[in-house]
This record gives C-alpha cells, structure tokens and sequence, in this order.
C-alpha cells in the first residue's frame, strides 16, 4: 500500500512537470503520429556476430521490397498486408544467399515502442503499427526504424522533412518528429514513463 502511494506521489510530481495541458497535447500528437506512421521492426535470431549481421542485411533485403510499394501504394497498411509473402520470400532469399537456414516470420501490427532517437529525428513512446520481421528464435537485438514514410536512411532533416510532407502529415506533425530537440526528446520521455505509471497503478486498483 505505502508503495502504491509512494508512486502516486511521484506521478503527480511529475504531473507538475509536465502539465496536463500539454500532457494531454502530446499523447494526441503521439496518436496521431501512429495512425500515420508505420514502424519497422526487425528481430536477429540471436546475439552473435554473424545473426547480428544477417540481421542488417535481411532489413536491406525487406526495405528493397518496401520503399518502391511505399512509393506508389494509396493504402500503406494495406499493400503491406497483401504483400507479406513478398517481403517474407525477399528474406527467405536473403538468408539462404548467405548460407542461413534460419527461419522468418513477418507480421504487420500494433506494437508498444519505447521513445527513440534517430540520426535525424526522434519519435515519442506509443503504440504504433509495425511491421515486424522475426528471424529465427528472434532472441537477439533489433532494428528499429520507420518504413512509411520510407525515411530509414533518410540523409538529411529537410529529406525527411520532404518524405513527410509527400506522406500526408501535417506541418505540425512534421515539426514534432524533425525538430525535436534534448527538451522536447525529455518530454517524450516523462510522456513515457507517466503512461507506464499510469498503467501500472491501473492494474494495482
């Protein structure tokens, strides 16, 4: 009980440094970043060298089949989901080029993602959909990033930028991601632990 209260008193200090308002603001922003986004998220079997190398060069192998459906699809969720046993057969045929007999599972999604920063822009903590490639056992660390908009290696900020824009996202959209500096990545954050906290205390009551 004290340990429940003791965390109530923390939520609500950090309720006081992040106001309500702009509490609330955020977590639609966020929202609204994930009905458009759409996250890849590709799982190495496991921590070795040669399965954390796989890893990358199965991202290049799906990425090669993503970014020109990207390019031309009126519906992103929906041509990935028609083409999933594309982008599964591309990293099938990856892995066997390089002598793996790994299996793969890809799946399209929602998933819980952490606050991230990228090169070029930073995204905050929610639920996204994703497109998930698993290979193998999926036990070693992953890969993170964004295929739609197609901005995995996106050079510059204003290329991002630019990818947005044609994406359909609003200036406001584009300025939450582009121009996120250490104060508002600290926001992010503080969003992220309040919406753990407040899960937490959910399932205590």
């Amino acid at each position: 009980m004290k340990t429940k209260r003791h965390i109530a008193i923390l939520l609500l200090a950090l309720s006081a440094a992040l106001t309500a308002t702009a509490f609330v603001l955020l977590q639609r922003q966020q929202a609204d970043l994930a009905e458009k986004l759409i996250r890849l998220h590709v799982v190495a079997n496991s921590d070795s060298e040669a399965d954390q190398a796989l890893k990358l060069r199965v991202r290049d192998a799906v990425l090669a089949v993503t970014e020109p459906l990207m390019a031309e699809a009126a519906d992103p969720k929906a041509a990935l989901a028609e083409n999933l046993p594309a982008i599964q057969s591309a990293a099938e045929t990856c892995l066997r080029e390089y002598g793996a007999s790994d299996s793969v599972r890809v799946t399209l999604g929602r998933e819980e993602f952490p606050t991230r920063m990228y090169d070029s822009f930073s995204l905050p903590a929610g639920v996204y959909t994703a497109l998930r490639v698993t290979i193998g056992a999926g036990k070693g660390h992953n890969w993170w990033c964004v295929v739609f908009p197609s901005i995995c290696f996106r050079a510059t900020a204003a290329d991002l930028e630019s990818a947005a824009v044609s994406a359909g996202f609003t200036d406001q959209e584009v300025k939450l991601i582009t121009e996120a500096n250490e104060a508002y990545v600290l926001k992010f954050k503080t969003l992220e632990l309040l919406q753990k906290l407040q899960a937490w205390l959910l399932g205590q009551s």
